[in-house]
């Protein structure tokens, strides 16, 4: 028996375009011969369709698809996500599940038993649980077809689920394993994932072919990285991390593998990939394809900057210089200098007259109150206006270059800085956003050393430091990590050695600018925690405030 995954990048709501997608690949998979081809969770509809589920129309499209797809399946067998009716009147309209059609009809269909309800997942919220578990008999095998999460409470020391769906089916005496998933990036998942496809076929002792998305769907990110693993846990196959990509598979080969394929994982690699996949489908599914942001000379908009250029060409980015009468020349130098490095085009608007005018026109009302974060809010809306006057004549989708440690204290300015159609950075820490720096600057210098090296300023005030506000980033990202990704209450850091009156005076900081992360733009996840969907915080609360 031979068997194709198709690692695909599908398009939320697109079923004309999902469909052709998959009838191109099923083309291939007949062509090298295979018996079974398989495509991801909910490939009809794409992932995460969230309350499009609601709508009657959206699931008869996706039905629609299914059966156009069974008109491809003679002589091959196919392996697809999609929602299905749930015929009982108990419980939710839908399951998420998995269809196996062969001889140009649904020959079966699993549905997924266990459906998240943390970090970015809703899936109660619209499916409803399988309550019965076989396996689909096909030329002489028993195939096990599971959906995502079904496999995740495998090899874990803290279940989150009181059945193991893949122990109900292996009753049935499964040959091999197919999973169809829908796993959202983070830095530290690749390695997640091939344990948790390791703990399985160590459990049930056949082989197992995973099949994941890849692409991006507004903030979540999908890396692909499909897995085939024999019986005995050798990584027959890794497939390719942030691309679409078919591979085929004796199954006898699998079973027999020995050697083991596995990818590199390098972070900043990964982050890297990931942020410009994430940026190149936003602007693709959108139908955009022009950025722009403003360009301070710091190493936020200069990392923001690279990765645009990289992800849409160079061509489609353009960036705004408005230096005001406290920004340095050499801010201005260095940003120019990127900017020839790059290649993109770019204008320089002066800001001082502008926020003069303002501060004329409310010096009756501020009368002798003394200069403070109010006239530094006016320079950065000043900015946030004109980018935005730029990106409506011209259609032009703003690139917020805020990064994670200014957005949990709140270290920004709304309808300022924070503006944006999509925060590119604000999942990443002001120390990785240096490390990225240096893994853009790995081969050559793209980015001026200057706006790496240099102490890091809004350049709101006469020679401002982030430090006249903030404690060091180095100290500070370690804390909000355990805060933010680990959820450790303050005592938790304090007993790790930190200072009890920063620690608490942080965790304010980063509770009561939830207000401000509410209004942001959604934020490229690259982290297991970041701001945005996947963080669920009350804006009015007492805790640590």
């Amino acid at each position: 028996m031979k068997i194709s995954i198709a690692q695909l990048n599908y398009h939320i709501g697109n079923f004309e375009g999902n469909t052709a997608k998959m009838i191109d690949a099923i083309k291939l998979a007949k062509e090298q011969g295979s018996d079974i081809v398989c495509f991801s969770e909910l490939a009809t509809c794409g992932y995460p369709p969230r309350d499009f589920l609601e709508f009657d129309d959206f699931i008869h499209l996706s039905d629609e698809c299914i059966q156009q797809l069974c008109a491809y399946a003679n002589g091959i067998a196919i392996v697809v996500g999609a929602p299905s009716h749930n015929l009982d009147p108990k419980g939710k309209n839908l399951f998420n599940s998995v269809y196996f059609l062969a001889d140009n009809k649904i020959q079966f269909v699993q549905h997924k038993t266990l459906l998240p309800t943390y970090d970015v997942f809703d899936e109660y919220r619209y499916f409803e649980p399988a309550k019965e578990w076989n396996v689909v008999e096909f030329q002489g095998k028993k195939i096990a077809l599971t959906v995502c999460e079904d496999i995740w409470d495998v090899g874990t020391d803290d279940p989150l689920y009181t059945i193991i769906p893949l122990d109900e089916m292996q009753k049935h005496n499964p040959d091999f394993i197919i999973n169809v998933s829908a796993s959202p990036f983070n830095f530290e998942h690749a390695h997640a994932r091939i344990h948790t496809v390791r703990a399985n076929v160590a459990r049930y002792q056949i082989p197992m072919f995973y099949v994941n998305h890849c692409g991006a769907q507004t903030e979540l990110i999908f890396d692909g990285g499909s897995i085939v693993m024999s019986g005995k846990g050798t990584l027959v196959d890794e497939l390719p991390y942030f691309e679409e990509c078919i591979r085929h598979y004796e199954l006898t080969d699998v079973v027999n593998a020995t050697v083991n394929s596995e990818q590199p994982k390098n972070k900043m690699t990964l982050i890297h990939d990931a942020i410009v996949m994430g940026l190149k489908d936003y602007f693709r599914k959108l139908g955009f394809n022009k950025a722009i942001l403003g360009l301070s000379g710091g190493i936020d908009s200069a990392v923001t900057a690279v990765l645009a250029a990289r992800a849409l060409g160079p061509e489609n980015v353009r960036v705004i210089l408005m230096p005001s009468q406290f920004s340095t020349g050499h801010s201005v130098d260095d940003a120019l200098g990127l900017v020839n490095k790059l290649g993109i085009a770019h204008d320089i608007i002066p800001i001082k007259d502008m926020y003069d005018a303002f501060m004329e026109k409310l010096s009756p009302i501020f009368g002798d109150l003394p200069f403070n974060v109010t006239e530094e809010n006016i320079q950065a809306r000043v900015r946030g206006i004109l980018n935005m006057a730029i990106s409506n004549k011209f259609g032009h989708i703003l690139l917020n270059t805020t990064n994670k440690s200014e957005m949990a204290v709140g270290y920004g300015t709304l309808y300022g800085d924070l503006c944006g159609g999509l925060s590119v950075i604000g999942d990443v820490y002001k120390t990785e956003v240096y490390e990225l720096a240096r893994y853009i600057n790995k081969d050559e210098e793209i980015i001026p050393l200057n706006s790496i090296v240099k102490p890091p300023s809004a350049e709101l005030r006469p020679n401002q430091k982030d430090s006249d506000s903030l404690p060091d980033y180095d100290t500070l990202d370690p804390i909000l990590y355990q805060y933010v990704e680990k959820r450790q209450g303050p005592q938790d850091i304090i007993d790790m050695g930190y200072d009890p009156a920063l620690v608490k005076r942080i965790l304010r900081l980063v509770n009561i600018n939830e207000f401000k992360r509410y209004q942001t733009a959604p934020v490229l996840r690259i982290s297991t925690k970041a701001f945005g969907m996947g963080r669920r915080m009350p804006i009015v609360g007492k805790y640590l405030s």
